[in-house]
C-alpha cells in the first residue's frame, strides 16, 4: 500500500480501481490503488477513487468548429434530486478565473444612406473588412504548458512513488514489522476518505469552483471559509483518531493487535502517522483552490516532495540499521529510536508537501484569512450533497477492511510456517507494480478520446460515443494484453529484482502475488474504458453501482480464498480475485453502457479483437516463461539471474508476440507499428 494520502503510487485496491470516478489523466494526490495510499484513486486500489481526490486536467480549448458542441445554460435539477457527482464532472473541466465586469462593445457606426436617384452613379466603395480576430494564443498555449506540466509531475510522482516503495521494503521487509507499518501507514487515508475527503472533493470542491466563477470577490471568501472549516474538522478527528489508535489498529487487523509487540509498534506508527490526516485536507482545499485559479503544477509536482522525504527517511534507517534481509529487523528487535525514526519522518513528509503549496498560492494572489461565519454560505447545503459520495467511499473502504484483516491473519500464519512476504505488504508491493500500465497507458488513450466522447454524448449522438469507447478498449489492449501475460511469466523475476533487500523468499512470495494479478489487469482496463462512457453522459450513479458490485465480489471471493486456499497461498488468491471482480464489474457496465448507446457496443469487433490478442499472448507466455525459468536455473535466482531472465524472457515473449499477433492480423497492432515506424522515418 502506499503512503497516506500520496497520489503518485498507483492506486491502492481500496481507493481507486479503475478510475471510478472523472479521470485525471495524470495521476493522483492522496491514496495510489483500489486502496489509493495504501489500497487503491480513482486512476485505483478499491473500487474508485480518482474522484476523491479531486485530480482533473486542464483541456485546451478548441477553435470555433459547427460540428462542436458549445455547452449552453445547464437545466437546473428538481430540488432533491442534485447529483453530487455531476458537480465535479461539469465544473471541474478547465479553469476558471474570478469574474470581471463586462465592458460594454461599441456600436458600430450607423451606414451611410445611399442616395436614391443621381444623376450619375458614384463609384461604389467596398466596405471595409472586419478584423480578424486574434487567436487566444495565450491562453491556449498556458493550458498546453499546464496539461505539460502535470503529465510531468506525475510522471516523477509515480517513479519517486515507485522508489519510495522499495526504499521501505528494503528496509522493514514484507513479514510482521512491514505490515504493522502498512496498517499504521494507511489509517489516515481510511479515516480522511470516511468522513470528510470523498464529500471534500465531489461536493465543496465543485462549489469552491462555482464560487470563483460567479462571485465579486473570485470565491476567496468561501475559500477561506471553505478551508478554515476543514482545519477545524480535520484538527478534531485527529484528536480523536489519536486517542482511539489502539481500537483502530484492532479495527484494521486482529492478528496484529493480538500480538503484543506488534500491537505496542503498529499503534507507535499510527500515532505519528494519523496526524496526517490534518495535512491531507489542507493540502487538497489549497489545490483546489490553485486550480481552479488555473495553477495546476502544484497539485501534481509537491507529492513529490513527500516521496524525498520518506526515502531519505528509510535511508537514514538502512544506514543505522542495515536492510531487512541483513539485520532480520522485526517487531520485537526494532528499537524505540528506529520507531520514532520512521515515525517522525512519514509524518514529516506530508507536512512538507502540505507546506510546499504556501508560496503557489501567494504567487496566485490568495491570502488565506479564518472566517467562522460558515452559516448562510452553501455549505450546508453541500454537505448534503455528500451522502452520496459517502456511501459510495464506505463500499470502498469496506472492501479494503475485509481485505486488510484477512490478508494480515494469512501472511501472519504463513510467514510462522516459513513463508514470508505473504502478507499485505506483499500484496501492495505487487498490487503498485501491477497498476502501472493501466495508470500510464489507459488512461493516456482516453485522455484523448474523452473530450471527442463527451461532445458525442452531449450532442446524443450514441454511435460516436460507441465507436470511440471501443476504439479506446481496442487500443490500449495492443499493450495492456502482452503486458498482463508477461506479469504471469516473469512476475517472480521482477519482483526478485525489485524486493530481493527483503529477502529472496519474500520477494518470490511476491513474485507470486503478481501472478496472481496478471491477467486481471485486463478487465481492470476495460472498466476504466467503459466508465468513461457513464462520466460522458454525465451519469455517475451507475458508476457508484457499479462500485458496489466490484467490491462486494472481491470481499466475498478473498474470504472464500482465505478459508480455502493454504495461508501461504491466500494473498495471491486475493490478488486473482481482485481481478475476477473487475471482470463481472465490467459485464454489468457492459451491459448498461450497451442499452445507453442503443443496444450495441461493437461487441464483436472488441472481443475479436481480445481473442486475437489473447491466443497470441498464451504462446508468448508459455515461451518467456520458459526462457526466463532455464536463465534463471542456470544463473541464479539472485537479483543478477533476476535481470537476466527479465531481459532473455522478456525478448522472447514480445517477439513470439508480435508474430503471433502479426499471424492474426490484428489491424490495431498493424496501425501500432505503423505508427512507430513512421515515427521512426522508416
Amino acid at each position: 500500500m502506499n503512503a497516506p494520502y500520496d497520489g503518485d503510487r498507483g492506486r491502492s485496491p481500496g481507493s481507486d480501481p479503475a478510475g471510478q470516478a472523472p479521470p485525471p489523466p495524470g495521476r493522483e494526490p492522496y491514496g495510489q490503488t483500489p486502496h489509493r495510499s495504501a489500497f487503491p484513486e480513482p486512476e485505483a486500489p478499491g473500487p474508485g477513487n480518482d474522484a476523491l481526490y479531486g485530480r482533473q486536467d486542464p483541456t485546451p480549448p478548441h477553435r470555433p468548429d459547427p460540428r462542436q458542441w458549445t455547452p449552453g445554460p445547464e437545466p437546473e435539477q428538481p430540488q432533491g434530486q442534485q447529483d453530487a457527482f455531476a458537480h465535479l464532472y461539469r465544473d471541474q473541466q478547465q479553469p476558471y478565473e474570478p469574474q470581471r465586469p463586462q465592458q460594454p462593445a461599441p456600436l458600430p457606426p450607423a451606414p451611410t444612406p445611399a442616395p436614391a436617384t443621381g444623376p450619375e452613379p458614384g463609384p461604389v466603395t467596398p466596405p471595409e473588412p472586419e478584423p480578424a480576430k486574434k487567436k487566444p494564443a495565450g491562453r491556449a498555449s498556458g493550458l498546453l504548458r499546464s496539461s505539460a506540466l502535470m503529465a510531468a509531475g506525475t510522471l516523477v510522482s509515480r517513479l519517486t512513488g515507485f522508489v519510495r516503495q522499495l526504499v521501505i521494503t528494503a528496509a522493514i521487509g514484507a513479514v510482521l514489522l512491514g505490515d504493522t507499518y502498512t496498517v499504521a501507514m494507511n489509517l489516515p487515508t481510511m479515516i480522511y476518505i470516511l468522513t470528510i475527503g470523498g464529500g471534500l472533493n465531489s461536493v465543496f470542491v465543485p462549489q469552491l469552483v462555482r464560487a470563483m466563477k460567479d462571485d465579486d470577490d473570485g470565491g476567496e471568501a468561501y475559500a477561506n471559509r471553505l478551508l478554515t472549516l476543514v482545519m477545524v474538522l480535520l484538527a478534531g478527528l485527529v484528536a480523536v483518531s489519536v486517542f482511539a489508535a489502539p481500537l483502530l489498529i484492532r479495527a484494521m487487523s486482529v492478528p496484529i493487535a493480538e500480538d503484543q509487540a506488534a500491537n505496542e509498534v503498529a499503534i507507535t506508527f499510527a500515532r505519528y502517522c494519523l496526524p496526517t490526516i490534518f495535512f491531507m485536507g489542507v493540502h487538497v482545499v489549497m489545490g483546489q483552490v490553485l486550480n481552479a485559479r488555473g495553477r495546476f503544477g502544484a497539485m501534481m509536482w509537491t507529492p513529490v516532495l513527500n516521496n524525498v522525504v520518506v526515502i531519505f527517511t528509510f535511508a537514514m534507517f538502512i544506514w543505522v540499521y542495515g536492510t531487512a534481509g541483513s539485520s532480520n529487523m522485526g517487531v520485537t528487535t526494532i528499537t524505540p529510536e528506529g520507531v520514532r525514526l520512521l515515525g517522525i519522518g512519514t509524518l514529516l513528509g506530508l507536512t512538507v508537501q502540505a507546506l510546499a503549496m504556501l508560496p503557489y498560492l501567494s504567487q496566485a494572489g490568495y491570502k488565506f484569512r479564518p472566517r467562522f461565519d460558515w452559516r448562510g454560505h452553501g455549505l450546508g447545503k453541500a454537505a448534503k450533497l455528500a451522502k452520496w459520495t459517502f456511501l459510495f467511499v464506505l463500499a470502498n473502504q469496506a472492501g479494503l477492511v475485509v481485505v486488510t484483516q484477512l490478508a494480515t491473519q494469512s501472511g501472519k500464519v504463513a510467514a510462522d510456517l516459513g513463508f514470508p512476504g505473504t502478507g499485505i505488504m506483499a500484496y501492495n508491493n505487487a498490487f503498485l507494480i501491477w497498476q502501472m500500465p493501466q495508470a500510464i497507458i489507459t488512461v493516456s488513450v482516453m485522455a484523448a478520446l474523452l473530450p471527442r466522447i463527451s461532445r458525442a454524448a452531449h450532442d446524443e449522438d450514441h454511435a460516436a460515443v460507441r465507436d470511440d469507447i471501443s476504439q479506446g478498449l481496442r487500443n490500449s489492449a495492443v499493450a495492456i494484453v502482452p503486458i498482463s501475460f508477461a506479469f504471469v511469466a516473469l512476475g517472480v523475476p521482477m519482483c526478485i529484482l525489485m524486493f530481493s533487500s527483503s529477502g529472496l523468499a519474500a520477494a518470490q512470495s511476491m513474485g507470486y502475488v503478481l501472478m496472481a494479478f496478471g491477467l486481471g489487469l485486463i478487465p481492470y482496463s476495460m472498466q476504466y474504458v467503459v466508465l468513461r462512457g457513464f462520466y460522458a453522459y454525465e451519469d455517475t450513479r451507475t458508476p457508484f453501482y457499479n462500485t458496489v458490485i466490484v467490491a462486494a465480489c472481491w470481499a466475498a471471493l478473498s474470504t472464500i480464498c482465505f478459508f480455502v486456499f493454504p495461508a501461504r497461498w491466500t494473498v495471491a488468491g486475493i490478488a486473482a480475485s481482485y481481478g475476477l471482480s473487475y471482470a463481472i464489474g465490467v459485464g454489468v457496465a457492459w451491459k448498461r453502457m450497451s442499452k445507453r448507446v442503443g443496444g450495441d457496443l461493437d461487441g464483436p469487433r472488441v472481443i475479436r479483437t481480445y481473442a486475437r490478442l489473447m491466443g497470441a499472448g498464451i504462446p508468448a507466455a508459455i515461451a518467456g516463461g520458459a526462457a526466463g525459468y532455464g536463465i534463471t536455473q542456470s544463473i541464479g535466482q539472485g537479483p543478477l539471474g533476476a535481470l537476466a531472465a527479465l531481459a532473455g524472457g522478456g525478448t522472447v515473449l514480445m517477439a513470439v508476440f508480435f508474430l503471433a499477433a502479426k499471424r492474426m492480423r490484428v489491424e490495431e497492432m498493424t496501425a501500432m507499428v505503423g505508427m512507430v515506424r513512421g515515427r521512426l522515418g522508416r
